[in-house]
């Protein structure tokens, strides 16, 4: 056989793996586990929200936690993350606007050095929750919107359930043709590298969470020593459950149904910036990672399509015979995240297409970190891990 055919075979033996062997990422049933029953006693829970410049989707966001139908004791905590839009005090005026559950803005200063700043707020944030000593502690971003039944549930789970942690991917925003295009795929991926199932087994093969939405065990968080433990994290979701479990906390995510993110990423310029930031600290800034990374998406995703062409093109056909049925096989795993987000399936071929994409994201947030612009949001840019003081 030619060498393009074994580039298609390699292909194909892949996407048999991905298909069986990697805790069947592609299913999408991974949602909130079933209630158990009511709590005897519905436990209390301080909201923490940590927001910088968010004006433009806290009217959106905001009231839908304050407007939460939740029996036991509940309250919201806006941390302000030095705004300059008057987040802040949009948050007291919606408040006033709104009723509903409590709220209190606070704001904490600039981020000590070899702190995030998210992971910043968080910590301020945090430690004013546990002075009103909850049992748990919902932790969502202020682009997140929240169905009235959202924290019931979260708590009927995590009681019930006898979860640590239980976190929902939030529903994104799939409005513009870039959205349509960019964002499933974004969800998918992450499902491939953190199988749902994977991190649901009582005997774990994999940790992660969705930042968006995180309720927590509070005397976990305790014992995990979260947020300082973490601190320094960029991608600090998975951070976050990495440390609840290694303090013996079970850990939950899945796709949610009730929770959806508001923030627009109209242009591919948007959701560019929001996948580079992130994406060379999620390889370690290691570019051994990075070149293994490159390889192997362009052997998974841009193989099948260009052996199947190739093939065609220069008679051979098992090239083509093999990159085609490869090309299938990775459409038809991407057809359920496409119906989660209401997406026609035409847009399944164009697969290859979207990871090229996240391909050259990649490489450019490499890029920016050796420029001393990676890891950059909201006027802020991080130093890699190692460079931050450990105190």
């Amino acid at each position: 056989m030619s060498p393009l055919a074994w580039i298609a075979i390699a292909a194909l033996a892949v996407w048999a793996w991905l298909l069986l062997g990697q805790g069947f990422f592609w299913r999408t049933d991974q949602r909130l586990p079933a209630p158990v029953g009511a709590p005897a006693r519905w436990p209390g829970v301080v909201v923490v929200v940590p927001a910088r410049d968010e004006a433009e989707v806290l009217p959106l966001s905001l009231p839908s936690l304050l407007a939460q139908d939740y029996p036991g004791r509940a309250e919201v905590i806006l941390v302000d993350d030095g705004s300059s839009d008057g987040t802040g005090r949009l948050a007291a005026e919606l408040a006033a606007c709104h009723g509903g559950l409590p709220l209190t803005v606070v704001s904490p200063g600039e981020p000590e050095p070899g702190w995030t700043g998210k992971l910043w707020a968080l910590r301020h944030g945090m430690a004013l929750a546990r002075t009103r000593g909850p049992e748990f502690l919902l932790l969502t971003d202020a682009d997140i919107a929240h169905e009235p039944d959202s924290l019931r549930l979260l708590v009927e789970a995590a009681t019930g359930h006898r979860l640590d942690l239980v976190s929902q991917m939030a529903r994104l925003r799939v409005a513009s043709g870039w959205e349509r295009l960019v964002v499933p795929a974004f969800v998918y991926f992450f499902c491939q590298l953190y199988p749902f199932r994977w991190i649901n087994r009582r005997r774990p093969l994999a940790t992660a969470a969705a930042g968006g939405c995180v309720l927590l065990r509070a005397e976990t968080a305790e014992r995990a020593g979260v947020p300082t433990a973490i601190r320094q994290a960029v991608i600090d979701d998975v951070s976050l459950a990495r440390a609840v479990r290694r303090a013996g906390g079970r850990v939950w995510l899945g796709l949610a149904e009730r929770v959806d993110s508001i923030r627009p990423y109209p242009r591919l310029a948007d959701l560019w910036r929001m996948v580079s930031r992130s994406a060379y600290a999620q390889l370690r800034h290691n570019p051994l990672l990075l070149a293994g990374t490159v390889a192997g998406l362009a052997l998974v995703y841009l193989a099948p399509p260009g052996t199947l062409v190739a093939g065609l093109l220069s008679g051979d056909a098992a090239a083509a015979w093999a990159g085609g049925l490869a090309w299938a096989v990775m459409a038809g795993t991407y057809l359920p995240m496409l119906r989660y987000y209401r997406q026609p399936p035409w847009l399944a071929p164009l697969l290859p297409f979207t990871a090229l994409l996240y391909l050259l994201m990649t490489v450019d947030s490499a890029v920016q970190h050796y420029r001393g612009r990676g890891a950059a949001w909201k006027g802020r840019t991080y130093a890699r891990p190692e460079a931050a003081p450990d105190r």
